[in-house]
């Protein structure tokens, strides 16, 4: 056993029973490396986080940059550093008119939380509403939104005044009030198996929003920077969130998250008490020069639109049989299974064979496909070969075993 695993099984934290062990070595385009020199293609991009794939030069030129400048000089907020301003001035540029401002903190949990501070802040309301399988992070206000029991039974009490909805029910809306200070809701539910709403709902939920006075919280972790073919994840629903929710690909592979809302709602956390909300490493430079590159190689090579044609790569795949149907939009698309279909094995399968994909925490029937946004075709060809291969044989293996045979 090589040494650095020795380490890691027994000095770090485990997050599941079985980790996919891949001893990375390095990692560049839309391959990793292992230390036996073996390249896996990436499909996940480290869940939605690398839009650019490894190793960009952009990115990394402008992460040299900035060492030779500085790194941490002060909490965020009260130094003026051209990386978060020239990051904030880009994003702003992407968003409704009416958001002008963005908090930056150091991941989408962090955001989540933020947001919910904020939106009681503002609004002097005791509960929040949220939707069945979602998911907005790990923390203890973050968990308490997540739609699912199993994931919070184990770490009760839970922040009080959370309503869980039906998604893409619209009979549930009724059940947003004058007492819910938002409603915090995703584009895509990516964990559930990239579940789209439909156009309808989102408009129904807004308009129940500013009916009741509920803030409309948009959670673009995982659909922003262009990975579902618009730059956020809702635009194509047609509607215009209070707070947007920003981190995974914001960082250009470096821990960043962010909130955006009117300037009007976030001074609310400057006063009474002053620093209502505090973040020593939030908008760290580093992170946010690696974003801005990230997004300006995003605007230069028309990463969008390039998400929007690769989807059709992977929907027209010759796929076998055992992929019943394809969803999510843009490169954030899962391949859903014959129900009972054991996809975390499926997984460590792919990866033996050369490809890195994953599953959903609420799906355990579905793989995900969300490579970087830059992906050539011929490696992603590549991969969705690799990958219809491992689905058709495990499943002829599982019907052998299931005969007899």
């Amino acid at each position: 056993m090589h040494r650095h695993v020795k380490l890691f099984q027994h000095h770090l934290a485990p997050t599941s029973p079985e980790p996919m062990m891949l001893h990375v070595a390095r990692a560049k385009g839309s391959y990793l490396v292992d230390i036996h020199n073996r390249r896996y293609i990436d499909l996940i991009s480290g869940i939605s986080v690398g839009a650019l794939g490894h190793g960009h030069p952009a990115v990394a030129n402008a992460i040299r940059r900035q060492l030779r400048r500085h790194l941490h000089v002060m909490v965020y907020g009260e130094f003026v550093q051209a990386p978060q301003v020239q990051l904030a001035e880009r994003l702003l540029a992407y968003s409704p008119p009416e958001i002008n401002c963005v908090y930056f903190v150091n991941s989408g949990s962090e955001a989540t939380e933020l947001a919910m501070k904020l939106a009681k802040r503002v609004t002097a309301r005791p509960h929040i509403a949220a939707f069945g399988q979602a998911y907005h992070g790990s923390t203890q206000g973050a968990l308490s939104l997540i739609g699912s029991p199993c994931f919070q039974e184990a770490f009760r009490p839970l922040i009080p005044g959370v309503r869980h909805l039906k998604y893409n029910d619209l009979s549930e809306l009724a059940k947003i009030d004058r007492t819910v200070a938002a409603v915090f809701v995703e584009a895509i539910q990516a964990e559930a198996g990239c579940r789209i709403g439909s156009v309808e709902f989102f408009q129904a939920l807004q308009a129940r929003c500013r009916e009741t006075g509920a803030l409309l919280v948009v959670d673009a972790c995982q659909t922003g920077m262009g990975r579902t073919g618009t730059f956020w994840g809702y635009e194509s629903s047609g509607i215009q969130p209070d707070i947007i929710l920003s981190a995974k690909a914001l960082g250009g592979g470096l821990p960043l998250g962010a909130v955006l809302a009117a300037r009007d709602l976030l001074k609310e956390l400057s006063h009474r008490p002053a620093l209502g909300h505090i973040t020593t490493f939030g908008g760290h430079p580093l992170s946010c020069t690696a974003g801005l590159a990230t997004l300006k190689v995003i605007e230069k090579e028309g990463l969008v639109q390039e998400a929007i044609r690769k989807e059709t790569i992977v929907r027209h795949f010759p796929w076998p049989p055992e992929v019943r149907e394809i969803q999510g939009r843009g490169l954030l698309l899962a391949l859903h299974l014959p129900l009972g279909t054991n996809a975390p094995h499926l997984s460590r399968l792919a990866q033996e064979a050369g490809v890195i994909t994953d599953w959903f925490l609420f799906r355990s029937d579905c793989l995900r496909i969300a490579p970087p946004l830059n992906i050539p075709d011929k490696i992603l060809m590549k991969g969705l070969k690799i990958l219809a291969q491992v689905i058709q044989k495990e499943t002829h293996n599982q019907y052998k075993m299931e005969k007899g045979i």
